[in-house]
Order: C-alpha cells, then sequence, then structure tokens
C-alpha cells in the first residue's frame, strides 16, 4: 500500500488528538493560543508540501482503488487547507471566550480530515467515511456556544436534517450496491444494470442527499438558521469548506460512476442550477440579518457551480475549481469581518455594521472586496471566475442557463452594495475596534489574492487546468 498517499489526512487526524493532549499538559493559568498557533503552523508546512506532490504520470491509489490521489484530490485538499488556516486565523480571539480551546481545535481537524478524504474518495464506502468525519464535526461545532440558544437550536435542527440526508443517501448506496454489487464508482460506472429502476432511483436518492450537503434549492432548508446560530468562525468554515467538499465528491460521483446516465441527469441539473440562483439572490434580498444574507448568497454560489458542472467539459471542470478558490477566499474576507463586527457590537444586522469605515477603514475595505468579488465585479477574482463558468456553459448548449446566472449576478450586486452603502454613507459614534495580528493577517491574505487572482487570474488557471485534466482522465 502506498501510505504516502494518505500522510496528509494522517497529518491532520494526528495533529487533532496531539492538540487535546497538550492541552492536557499546559498549565491551568496558560493561555491556549500556543494550540492555535501550532495548528497553524503544521497545517501551513502540510499545504506547502502539496505543491510537490502534483504529478503527470498515472495518480496512485491507495486499498484497492477506494482512495485516489489525483491532482484534482491535491487541489481540493491545499483549498480545505487554506480555508481552516484563514478560520484558525480569525477565531483565535473566539477562543479565548470558550472553554473548550483544544476541542474547538480538535473538531475543526477533525472536519478538515472529513473534507480531504471526500476529495480523494473513488468508492462510496470511503465517500461516507468522509462525509461523516466531516459533518458530525460540524454538528458539534455549530452548537459549541452551549450558552447561547440559538446556536443549540442550529445545532439540533443541523442534526436532524442532516440526520435524513445520511439516511437517505445510506439506502440509495444500497440500492446501487444491489445491482452493482459494487462500491466502487468505476465498477458502477461499467455496470451494464444503470438503468434498472432500481439503479435509478438509488441514484436519484444519492444527488438529491449531496444536494443537501451543497444547499441546494429544495434542500436548502437547514442553511439560514444553520449560518444565523452557529458561532462565526464555524460559519465560515460551513459556508467554505463543507460546501467546497461536496461538490468536489458530488463531481467524482456524476463523472465517475454516474457518467452513463449524463444525458439524463445534466438537464435537470441545469433546472437546479437556475432555480438556486434565482431563489438564492431573490431570498437574500429579503434578509435584515448579514449572517442569513450570506447563507442565502452560499446557495445562489453552489447554482453558479452547478452551471460549471452542468458544461460537463475541461473548461467546465476547470470553472469550477477556479470559483471554489475564489469562493473560499472572498468568504474568509467577509467572515472575518462579520467575527470582529459581531464581537464589538453584539450583531451581525445591517445597522452594526454603520459607520464601520470610520471605526476601521481597513475592516470596512475587506468587506466591500470580498462581496464585490462574490458579485464578480471586475477587476475581483470573481469576475474571472464567472466568466469561465458562463463561457463554459454557452460553449456546450446552455446558453439559456449563461443568460440566468448573468441576470442574478446583476441582481447580486443590489444587496452585495447595500452593506457597503451601511459602511460607508450610515454614519454612527464609530467604535474603537482593535485588530488584531492574526485577524489582519487573515483578512490581507483575502483581499490581496482576491484583487490579484481578479487582475492576473492565469496563475491560478494553470493549476486549476493540471487538475481538471487529470480529474477528466
Amino acid at each position: 500500500m502506498n501510505l504516502y498517499v494518505i500522510y496528509p489526512e494522517i497529518t491532520v487526524s494526528i495533529l487533532a488528538l496531539l492538540l487535546t493532549v497538550f492541552d492536557l499538559l499546559l498549565p491551568s493559568r496558560e493561555t491556549r493560543r500556543s494550540l492555535g498557533y501550532t495548528a497553524l503552523l503544521v497545517l501551513s508546512v502540510l499545504a506547502a508540501s502539496l505543491f510537490w506532490q502534483y504529478h503527470i504520470t498515472a495518480s496512485p491509489y491507495f486499498y484497492q482503488n477506494m482512495f485516489y490521489y489525483d491532482n484534482y484530490a491535491i487541489f481540493f485538499k491545499q483549498l480545505f487547507l487554506l480555508a481552516v488556516i484563514l478560520t484558525i486565523l480569525f477565531s483565535l480571539r473566539y477562543t479565548e471566550s470558550i472553554k473548550y480551546k483544544s476541542e474547538f481545535y480538535s473538531m475543526l481537524l477533525f472536519a478538515l480530515a472529513g473534507m480531504m478524504i471526500l476529495a480523494s474518495a473513488n468508492d462510496f464506502l470511503t465517500m461516507f467515511i468522509g462525509l461523516e468525519l466531516m459533518t458530525i464535526s460540524f454538528y458539534a461545532l455549530t452548537g459549541f456556544s452551549m450558552n447561547d440558544k440559538k446556536s443549540s437550536e442550529a445545532a439540533i435542527k443541523y442534526l436532524i436534517i442532516g440526520s435524513l440526508s445520511t439516511a437517505v443517501m445510506l439506502y440509495g448506496i444500497s440500492l446501487i450496491y444491489g445491482t452493482a454489487h459494487s462500491f466502487s464508482f468505476s465498477a458502477i460506472n461499467g455496470n451494464p444494470d444503470i438503468f434498472s429502476l432500481l439503479s435509478i432511483a438509488g441514484m436519484m436518492m444519492i444527488i438529491s442527499a449531496m444536494f443537501f450537503k451543497m444547499s441546494v434549492i429544495p434542500f436548502h432548508m437547514w442553511s439560514p438558521d444553520t449560518y444565523e446560530g452557529a458561532p462565526t468562525p464555524v460559519t465560515a468554515l460551513l459556508a467554505m469548506g463543507s460546501k467546497a467538499a461536496a461538490i468536489s465528491v458530488f463531481m467524482r460521483i456524476l463523472f465517475a460512476a454516474f457518467w452513463p446516465a449524463a444525458d439524463y441527469f445534466l438537464p435537470i441539473l441545469s433546472v437546479f442550477a437556475a432555480v438556486c440562483m434565482i431563489g438564492g439572490n431573490i431570498a437574500a434580498m429579503r434578509q435584515k440579518n448579514i449572517k442569513r444574507m450570506l447563507a442565502y448568497s452560499s446557495i445562489a454560489q453552489a447554482g453558479y457551480m452547478l452551471v460549471g458542472i452542468c458544461a460537463a467539459s475541461l473548461q467546465g471542470i476547470k470553472g469550477v475549481l477556479f470559483y471554489a478558490f475564489l469562493y473560499i477566499l472572498a468568504n474568509a474576507g467577509a467572515f472575518a469581518v462579520l467575527t470582529v463586527v459581531e464581537f464589538y457590537k453584539k450583531g451581525t444586522n445591517y445597522d452594526d455594521f454603520a459607520g464601520l469605515s470610520q471605526s476601521s477603514p481597513l475592516l470596512a475595505m475587506v468587506m466591500a472586496v470580498s462581496l464585490l468579488s462574490m458579485a464578480g465585479i471586475p477587476p475581483t477574482a470573481g469576475f474571472a471566475g464567472k466568466l469561465y463558468l458562463f463561457m463554459a456553459a454557452v460553449e456546450h448548449g446552455y446558453l439559456w442557463l449563461a443568460f440566468v446566472g448573468f441576470i442574478m449576478s446583476m441582481l447580486s450586486v443590489y444587496y452585495y452594495l447595500k452593506v457597503v452603502r451601511v459602511m460607508y454613507s450610515d454614519i454612527l459614534d464609530p467604535v474603537n475596534i482593535n485588530i488584531s495580528g492574526s485577524l489582519r493577517t487573515a483578512i490581507l491574505i483575502s483581499m490581496t489574492a482576491t484583487v490579484l487572482f481578479g487582475i492576473w487570474p492565469q496563475y491560478l488557471s494553470v493549476l486549476t487546468n493540471l487538475a481538471a485534466v487529470t480529474f477528466l482522465k
């Protein structure tokens, strides 16, 4: 067995356990910031080491082809590492206000390990292990503010609805196994009975469960309440990491396992993409709480990424990868600012952002750049990402879908600029906001990368193209 294939997952899992042990060894009076810094150091080294893992030869497997280590998986692993690194950077202050600090970091890392497993899953058994490791960690993280009724309510709703989607997925997998006699994606792809009634029912159940994980309408009902009630750093990772992880394994399932049925499910998928973009943007316009607005915005963003999947081409997959990367950068900046505003104003409504440009010009600028990137306004990276997605859709006969995406992107400018207007136009008594060094690092990384990849997208484009090419092989 090629053990080096799973060294990222092993490293993250061991780190999660060691942080708990270190917490027990530290004196009770000692602050636990060192745990966060240790996690940051190890994850940063791990993310950098993965650049040397990209390859142009045959991709290695692990344990009877259950775990695939291609460039596509490596790219998403780096994406997840970046999301967790940024989350830890702007949550160091938050962890000072909670009792179970090491457990918070450990849960973040176990969720990360689940995401990384999902990116490499090559059969339904591996996929289910990664999915549940990630999801159960998020159940705990969502309810981490145990004295907050909203946090507890969000965790319960997430747990109940998430368990239901898991049950549907398991039943769908059992139906697929009953016809293909295998959990392997490649074996299911070559199964002559893939169009039997049992197999079709299984495919529908699995895709429906994955729609829940991606917050695709009408499987989005958990998302707004969970986003609003969860601690803001957890909401950030939910928006960034869990959605990207679900997208990564969803494309594996569609292209590696269910590809013979592509002519049937791609048109249906395009309808869900359109509904997501329309419903998500319209609902976001009606929100008064910015966390709920970003929740509905994330539903629309899932629709944009489904546009690239519908194209079912190298350009489409490349567009999805590019957009997933910039989506994480933009969300990291937005949620980092949300974390600070919530800490000082004790709320995340629009009114709480009034006068932010006076209290902290840097935070207001980062928030504005992040929101403009989500809207797809040049020269931010969001413009380049949406351009890739819509061009791929047009080239493969989905002109109407690209048109819907363009109109909805223009519509989203309204509620994104509404936040910018409040920050720069409304004048209130400014609050003295102190920005920590770790938070400053996170927002500067987010803003700088968002602008640079918007002006020079070719550098990220090379990496996404390498990952997309090996994926389609």
